[in-house]
């Protein structure tokens, strides 16, 4: 196992839980992925693929009964970094501990175009970082976030389709990847929903 990356036991349980829940569970890797950058944080696509879409230079990591996989793209971005379970026991997930943050500045290819500064109402420029940022960069993988409503207390509650919806990891591609989005760029936003049905989804990776 390489020391660029790392899964504790307790993540690795998890993850082989959510992957038995998967149609067809045999063959699928854990895939980790830096898909952009949002302010001072990394933003993470995590979700089951089988390894023979893995390219000659991606990390592959060998666990036993799991095998992670790390794009080329993301190996420098994730170096030193750690799959955990979060410590919040009322909101428990995995978690990216990851020493690195972005350069000043920096925003993907992947999430489109630096945002500027936002204006409009909460729902307005919700849409504006799902539209720019999060729907081009999860959509390499086939998802898609839509934006059901905003309370007035701050909560977003997203609809999750295509690739994300009935993938046992979209839970967590929403909590390292489409709330750390959203956080940094509107302060307003105190929570995330996900209102999808994902009992009638499919997921892509497994039919491919």
């Amino acid at each position: 196992m390489s020391d660029s990356f790392s899964v504790t036991d307790k993540a690795r349980k998890r993850v082989l839980a959510m992957r038995a829940d998967e149609p067809e569970p045999d063959g699928l890797a854990l895939w980790v992925e830096v898909v952009g950058a949002s302010a001072t944080e990394f933003v993470y696509d995590l979700y089951f693929q089988g390894t023979e879409h893995a390219d000659p230079d991606d990390l592959v990591l060998d666990l036993g009964d799991l095998t992670v996989v790390v794009p080329d793209g993301s190996r420098d971005f994730l170096e030193g970094a750690t799959l955990d379970m979060g410590r919040d026991l009322l909101n428990p997930g995995l978690v990216l501990d990851n020493p690195n943050r972005p350069p000043a500045g920096a925003v993907s290819p992947e999430m489109a175009e630096a945002l500027g500064e936002l204006t409009g109402t909460v729902e307005e420029r919700v849409r504006t970082v799902l539209e720019r940022q999060i729907n081009p960069a999860v959509a390499s993988h086939g998802g898609r976030a839509e934006l059901v409503e905003v309370s007035e207390s701050g909560v977003v509650s997203l609809r999750l389709s295509g690739g994300c919806q009935g993938c046992g990891m979209a839970a967590q591609t929403l909590r390292n990847g489409i709330e750390v989005a959203l956080r940094d760029n509107i302060p307003e936003v105190t929570e995330i929903l996900d209102v999808t049905d994902h009992a009638a989804g499919e997921n892509p990776y497994v039919q491919a």
